[in-house]
């Protein structure tokens, strides 16, 4: 196949797979983590099955631009040009527009925003389905750059995502967080990921760190909203 047919499948491929997500979710009102990680399984048995235990590693010629070369007459690459590019456009999407607005919104209270008149399964799903048409673009930038693609590639790596996510200041249950804060969440574990390379950790102590960081990502902001509430709590009393 030719690169833009390569790149035009994968995008087709991962946002039919979030929209097939986003209508099980909001048409059987089913619990959003579960069918995530249902159809995670799902979707990489159907990739074990085409695939077994072999590799795809023959690709058009070029094709490792995207996950591995420069922008032409610069030293930044490709991948990190184009993840700032659509940071950007998220960023304006999130927070100057309507759509944005009503993902906060929803993110807070769903049933809150559909009185309000939000179309509260529209939104979702295209949420879901966009999700998906960006896992598609991550697969072309990691087959790009490691030009070799096996069906259990990048497993355990959505515990890496929830953690910079939360990191970067997303409330797991929604409806808070910033596209600033995810940029700055993604180089933090990234960085941590090289330092504990460097110093030739185990992928099962990096495991354990990540996870460690995302219980404690969790539970601070809980912990500081407790505080903040006996705070008040004990300033009212006293003024009484």
């Amino acid at each position: 196949m030719s690169i833009p047919s390569l790149i035009v499948l994968s995008l087709l491929v991962g946002a039919v797979a979030g929209l097939i997500n986003g209508l099980l979710i909001t048409g059987l009102n089913m619990p959003s983590i579960a069918v995530t990680l249902a159809t995670q399984s799902i979707y990489r048995g159907i990739a074990t099955g085409m695939l077994g235990e072999k590799a795809c590693t023959k690709y058009p010629e070029g094709f490792s631009f995207f996950g591995q070369e420069f922008i032409p007459g610069t030293i930044i690459p490709f991948a990190f040009a184009l993840y700032l590019a659509l940071m950007l456009v998220f960023f304006f999407v999130l927070h100057k527009t309507a759509y944005g607005r009503r993902l906060y919104a929803i993110g807070n209270s769903a049933e809150t925003a559909r009185f309000s008149g939000i179309n509260v399964r529209r939104t979702r799903i295209l949420n879901y389905t966009l999700t998906g048409l960006f896992c598609g673009i991550a697969a072309v930038l990691l087959a790009s750059r490691i030009l070799s693609v096996r069906s259990n590639i990048a497993t355990g790596w959505d515990l890496e995502i929830i953690t910079l996510v939360v990191l970067g200041g997303v409330a797991i249950t929604g409806g808070r967080g910033t596209v600033f804060g995810v940029f700055i969440g993604s180089l933090l574990v990234g960085y941590l990921k090289f330092g504990m390379g460097l110093l030739k950790f185990s992928g099962t102590v990096m495991t354990i760190v990540i996870g460690s960081l995302l219980i404690t990502a969790v539970l601070l902001p809980r912990l500081l909203d407790l505080y903040k509430a006996n705070r008040k709590l004990r300033m009212q009393h006293g003024g009484l």
